[in-house]
C-alpha cells in the first residue's frame, strides 16, 4: 500500500490549524464552491488564512485551494469558514449564480440533441 502525502500529516499540526473543530460552521461549502477574496491578508493572520486570501483573488473552487495547500477538504472548509465568518472572503456555488441560470439551454434544445445524438 502506498502512503498519499497526507497520510504523513500531523494530526496535532491539523488540529491547532482547526483550533480543535472537526466539522465547518458553514454546511453549505461543498467541493465545487467558488471562494473569492474579500480583503488582503493582514499581518498577525493565521498563516493558512493568509495563503487561501492570496490564492483567491480570482474566484477559486474549495477543492483546489485544498490541493494548493496540500490540506485535506475538510479542514479547508473549517479555516474557510472562519474566514466567512470575519467577512474576509465570498463563497458562491456555481449553479447558484443569476447568470448559470439564464445560460442553461431550453430543454426542447436538448431533447433536440439527444435524439439527433441516437441518429448518429
Amino acid at each position: 500500500m502506498i502512503r498519499r502525502e497526507l497520510d504523513n500529516e500531523e494530526p496535532d499540526r491539523l488540529y491547532t490549524l482547526t483550533r480543535g473543530r472537526s466539522v465547518a460552521d458553514d454546511p453549505g461549502l461543498d467541493l465545487v464552491t467558488l471562494i473569492v477574496a474579500a480583503a488582503e491578508p493582514v499581518p498577525g493572520m493565521q498563516s493558512e488564512h493568509a495563503r487561501i486570501l492570496r490564492a483567491c483573488r480570482t474566484p477559486v473552487a474549495v477543492v483546489e485551494i485544498s490541493a494548493d495547500l496540500g490540506l485535506p477538504v475538510g479542514v479547508v472548509k473549517i479555516l474557510l469558514s472562519d474566514l466567512l465568518r470575519a467577512n474576509k472572503i465570498t463563497a458562491r456555488h456555481p449553479s447558484s449564480s443569476t447568470r448559470a441560470r439564464t445560460q442553461l439551454p431550453d430543454a426542447a434544445l436538448l431533447r433536440k440533441v439527444l435524439v439527433g445524438l441516437h441518429k448518429l
